[in-house]
């Protein structure tokens, strides 16, 4: 299944919410993206038609393992990425911001080699 990068921003949103708070709501992912309630509740929808995410009875979203497995992936690019910029030299804010667009394009191979690259050196 290939997840388009909105996709994927909303299932790494879920998962960095669910570390601070064990129950996310849609409107907490509203807010944090900044986008209308009604736009999150259709991307949710569609996350939830490919068995990504669940919705529990009190309305809370819950990752399935499939899910967890895709918004981990997302986030540890992102992190990753973001921290090399950073080395580079660039502000965390840019740096942050970069990493989140370069996250959902770059292939695993090139992703594995900044990875082990940044493992080699930072040890």
């Amino acid at each position: 299944m290939a997840l388009q990068e909105s996709g994927e921003m909303y299932l790494e949103t879920i998962y960095v919410l669910s570390q601070k708070n064990a129950n996310v709501r849609s409107v907490d992912v509203s807010e944090h993206m900044g986008y209308s309630k009604p736009s999150v509740t259709r991307a949710i929808g569609v996350l939830r038609e490919e068995g990504l995410v669940k919705k529990d009875s009190d309305g809370f979203l819950k990752l399935t393992e499939a899910g967890l497995i895709l918004a981990k992936r997302i986030y540890e690019r992102h992190t990753v990425l973001s921290g090399m910029l950073m080395k580079l030299g660039v502000d965390e804010k840019t740096a942050t911001e970069d990493a989140c667009r370069i996250e959902h394009y770059i292939s695993d191979a090139t992703f594995d080699a900044i990875k082990a690259h940044m493992i080699k050196y930072d040890s």
